[in-house]
């Protein structure tokens, strides 16, 4: 079944049971999936779906560290749950040696030495990682590894 059919029929669920906060954040996130087949004028593919899904819980995170900074525990705490329901459509992410391992393979892979490596590399790995680790930790570790 297509991502965006699950979570339509997650919602028409949590409407059943009344749980009205899903209900919404589940409407907030099939806008947002709607908004870019309207912006690139094709239907999504699951994988389109997971990036817009990304995008929305990078979002989510960053209101949640701005709300925290405010001491705003009652957005912090609104933004959690928006968080938790977005994060159950999404691929467990990789771990920070798992994404060691890859970065390494791909630099032996294709020979990359120093910084002036880093686009190459990055963009091979992003491509075989396929939104199974955060970008900017996978930055972080390019840089580390390809700067020694």
């Amino acid at each position: 079944m297509p991502l965006l059919e699950i979570i339509r029929k997650d919602m028409i669920e949590a409407s059943k049971e009344g749980d009205v906060d899903k209900v919404n954040i589940l409407k907030l996130a099939i806008a947002s999936i709607k908004n870019d087949e309207i912006a690139k004028g094709k239907e999504l593919s699951d994988e389109d779906i997971l990036k817009v899904l990304r995008k929305e819980e990078s979002k989510i995170k960053e209101s949640i560290v701005q709300f925290t900074e405010m001491g705003r525990k009652d957005l912090v705490e609104k933004e959690s749950k928006q968080l938790t329901v977005i994060s159950s459509y999404l691929p467990i992410q990789m771990s920070r040696e798992e994404i060691e391992k890859t970065v390494l393979k791909t630099i032996k892979d294709i020979h990359a030495e120093g910084l002036k490596s880093m686009g190459v590399v990055m963009s091979t790995i992003m491509k075989e990682l396929n939104g199974k680790a955060d970008g900017n930790t996978v930055k972080e570790i390019v840089q580390e590894i390809l700067s020694k």
